[in-house]
């Protein structure tokens, strides 16, 4: 068996109730299109295939990938990084649903690269358990942030369940959770505004000891005016700080700001 390989964050998780609870979490069945990202040694494959229509597998790591062809012959597997490839194409037309056990290194760049329209119909990952919560963190709390913001904004958050470091092998540090991603019928921003809503929140986040009034001036360059008129159209006090605001109250003061703007209401991207 290929041992596991640190530079690629490879955690292979061989408990198979978990691994059940998993594939069951994705909710997929004969009619479907699955993507798994990162089949490493098969136990979540063994608990998809044949169950779905059609499944689809990329794996990064070429030494797998004749042992994974060996145990699994009808599995389209695609040799290469998931962060490169058009996942789309890969899935073909038609709804998809995605799922994969995640390095926890890529875990945010996954996510994004996972809600890019056209979404999936659902997105079951195994992330580390503090993303997870970051991921469903409602507002007002530590664990709120920029990656929360991001996230719900376009898809409702479930923290399903916690996996143990023991499940895994080589056992990791910390312990890991189940997220299941559902995109919503109508995103709290268009797909158009995605990227640079992504790109004001992640700025405002990085004022989040703040008051809002000297944040936004502080990341747009804004005179006092200027931001108390966008405040007062969000509806939305001046010492709020931002881990106080929920997703639709940053779509509220995006839009504010971006009116004013000319659609350029942020500097840096990403989920956070």
């Amino acid at each position: 068996m290929t041992s596991p390989k640190k530079r690629l964050g490879q955690h292979f998780l061989h408990d198979p109730g978990i691994l059940r609870r998993i594939a069951e979490a994705l909710e997929a069945g004969p009619a479907d299109t699955v993507l798994e990202i990162g089949p490493g040694l098969g136990g979540l494959t063994g608990q998809l295939v044949g169950g779905v229509g059609r499944l689809v597998a990329i794996e990064k790591d070429a030494d797998l990938i004749p042992a994974l062809h060996a145990r699994f012959p009808t599995l389209e597997l695609v040799q290469g990084d998931a962060l490169e490839l058009d996942w789309h194409t890969l899935a073909g037309p038609g709804p998809f649903r995605v799922i994969g056990n995640i390095p926890y290194n890529i875990t945010s760049p996954l996510l994004e690269r996972a809600l890019l329209p056209p979404r999936p119909a659902s997105i079951v990952f195994l992330v580390q358990r503090e993303v997870a919560e970051r991921v469903a963190a409602p507002p007002g709390g530590s664990d709120y942030g920029a990656l929360s913001v991001g996230v719900q904004g376009v898809a409702t958050v479930e923290r399903l369940f916690a996996v143990p470091a023991g499940a895994f092998t080589p056992r990791p540090k910390v312990d890991s959770a189940v997220l299941r991603l559902r995109p919503l019928a109508v995103p709290l921003v268009t797909d158009e505004q995605v990227l640079p809503f992504r790109r004001f929140v992640v700025g405002l986040f990085g004022f989040r000891r703040k008051q809002l009034v000297r944040g936004l001036r502080e990341l747009t360059g804004a005179g006092p005016l200027v931001v108390q008129g966008w405040l007062s159209a969000a509806g939305l006090a001046p010492a709020t700080r931002p881990q106080e605001l929920s997703p639709p109250a940053f779509v509220r003061l995006f839009a504010a700001a971006s009116q004013e703007q000319g659609g350029k209401a942020g500097r840096r991207e990403g989920l956070g």
